[in-house]
């Protein structure tokens, strides 16, 4: 037990709140537990002090080790080689933080092969379409750019833009019509060599350069289609706009409702984080039952980071020697370049058309007036006539209109962004700590 005088009480007063004060002896007294606390409490600010210089110190020392490391070896100094070598562990660690940015750029660069190189790939690539059984055809975002709806990952990629802070350019999707590449698809599908088509795009110009919906799962969902999950089987409605204007991560209602129970509709999009459940468009079912039944898979403008989760459609339950024949184009890296038997780089259109002339196959051009989606096209009901702000697809001339709402209020507001700039949170990674040591 700790006691200390009365007279002593002005001192006692500063950590009075330890101590309680005995009237009958005149005296304040502690209890040995008391002084432990100040004691602990004393240390834990002084750890945490320490701490905060040290970090302090360590960022110190990291951006001069940065900047003498940005220096040639002839420009340094005696003074700041003698603190490369005392921090050899924390030069070690930029120098591999350098070569993993290194190959990151490597990677999201685009290139493309030398025109002698190109076609002789193409050769090789036509001689596989011809030789395979059962074609499958992986699409991504890259095979639509042609059309000016901007891809995720190029240089100009919605994805980009926005990791460097930069707004996404408006887009009117309802003018974009499918690229040749999509024609080609459509007519290699029709010439019975290419059996099944997966897709990741959202803009639905496979349905509308006519191939069939039964050759076709849509795994992220269609822009046009909305759908009524309480009817059995779902009411499906194809509209000639964008439906996605309400709609975001984990909210799907579109604000119409459906003609046959009353209950909303909701669009098909699958964002990030999200599980796509939808029978149609997506076609899980047909996805999964065409890579099963494969023996060549052709990638066409996808940079498959997402493709590759999905190991259905990879067959990776069969040993490596047994599973499809991969075939890749596509301007930058993929995580399945290692595992292609062709890697070809170069833009879809560019290498879809000298395919077509390998195999002899006549290219057929986009024709308005057979587009299907204004024959798919459900009308809107008069009190859905201002339901949505977005553009019409015009229909072609010589074919009535249908009614979809007004479109001189529909093109009031610019689509900005579109459905294929939300959901998107790419956060860059924390870096680990570096060590003085």
């Amino acid at each position: 037990m700790c006691v200390f005088p009365l007279s002593c009480v002005l001192v006692v007063l500063n950590v009075g709140r330890l101590f309680r004060y005995i009237p009958t002896t005149g005296r304040m007294e502690g209890t040995a537990r008391d002084c432990g606390r100040v004691s602990s409490r004393t240390e834990r600010k002084a750890q945490e002090r320490a701490k905060i210089l040290q970090q302090e110190k360590q960022r110190k020392t990291f951006k001069l080790v940065s900047q003498i490391l940005k220096k040639s070896e002839s420009e340094r100094t005696e003074e700041e080689l003698a603190t490369l070598q005392q921090c050899e562990k924390m030069v070690q660690e930029l120098r591999l933080r350098q070569i993993r940015r290194d190959a990151l750029k490597r990677k999201q660069e685009e290139v493309l092969d030398r025109p002698d190189e190109l076609q002789r790939k193409v050769k090789e690539l036509a001689a596989a379409v011809r030789a395979a059984t059962y074609l499958v055809v992986y699409t991504g975002a890259g095979i639509s750019t042609a059309a000016s709806i901007p891809d995720y990952r190029g240089p100009n990629g919605v994805w980009t833009l926005l990791q460097k802070g930069r707004s996404v350019s408006a887009s009117d999707l309802s003018e974009a019509e499918p690229t040749l590449t999509h024609m080609c698809i459509g007519k290699l599908h029709e010439e019975k060599l290419v059996q099944h088509v997966v897709s990741q795009n959202c803009d639905g110009l496979h349905l509308r350069s006519g191939l069939p919906r039964q050759a076709l799962s849509e795994l992220h969902g269609n822009m046009y289609i909305e759908v009524c999950t309480a009817c059995s089987p779902p009411e499906e409605c194809v509209r000639l706009f964008d439906v996605t204007e309400q709609t975001g991560l984990h909210r799907h209602g579109t604000g119409r409702h459906c003609s046959r129970c009353g209950a909303e509709l909701r669009d098909t999009i699958v964002h990030f984080g999200e599980r796509g459940t939808l029978d149609q468009p997506l076609n899980w079912k047909g996805a999964a039952e065409a890579a099963a039944k494969a023996d060549a898979i052709l990638c066409l403008g996808s940079s498959l980071k997402v493709l590759k989760k999905y190991a259905c459609l990879w067959c990776m339950n069969r040993t490596p020697n047994k599973r499809p024949k991969l075939y890749i184009v596509n301007l930058q890296w993929t995580p399945k370049d290692d595992l292609a038997a062709l890697k070809i780089h170069g833009k879809c259109d560019d290498v879809m058309k000298l395919l077509m002339e390998e195999l002899d196959i006549q290219i057929p051009e986009y024709d308005k007036s057979k587009d299907p989606i204004f024959s798919l096209a459900t009308p809107l009901r008069p009190e859905e006539a201002d339901s949505h702000h977005r553009k019409l697809i015009a229909p072609p001339s010589g074919r009535p209109a249908i009614f979809q709402g007004s479109a001189e209020e529909c093109g009031r507001a610019p689509v900005q962004g579109g459905w294929f700039g939300r959901g998107c949170s790419k956060g860059r990674k924390k870096k680990k700590p570096l060590s003085l040591k």
